[in-house]
């Protein structure tokens, strides 16, 4: 795989949730080291004023490795929802990879965009 390719892969991700009209607009930046090797930046802003911010510095020499990585969203007033990442803390956190959910960090698994976007749709935006 080369980073062109999960590139396309993000995009058309961003792509068919545009299409279901919560989004009202997007965009993506990159700044490759290598072929291989680089940071991939986004920004979703959603109908009701919500934002997702999200950055990926990946390596796919061998697989798909998230070197460091943060989807971060947040309301209208720029009140964090939740954030995704694996940035250390002091105090150490005892794990990784976690998710804040306003003032407690919990673990979570390495998410990717698709996991995110199927999140924010189903806890904000279904139908109840």
């Amino acid at each position: 795989m080369f980073l062109k390719d999960y590139l396309a892969d993000l995009t058309e991700t961003m792509n068919e949730y545009a299409q279901t009209g919560l989004i009202q607009s997007s965009e993506i930046s990159t700044a490759f080291r290598n072929e291989k090797i680089g940071l991939i930046q986004g920004r979703m802003v959603f109908v009701d004023g919500s934002t997702l911010l999200f950055k990926e510095y990946v390596d796919v020499r061998y697989r798909l490795d998230k070197k460091a990585y943060s989807f971060h969203y947040q309301d209208r007033q720029a009140t964090l929802r939740f954030r995704y990442d694996n940035a250390f803390h002091k105090p150490a956190l005892g794990f990784t990879d976690h998710k804040h959910l306003g003032h407690e960090i919990i673990p979570a698994e390495i998410p990717n965009l698709e996991d995110i976007l199927a999140e924010i749709v189903r806890v904000y935006f279904s139908e109840e």
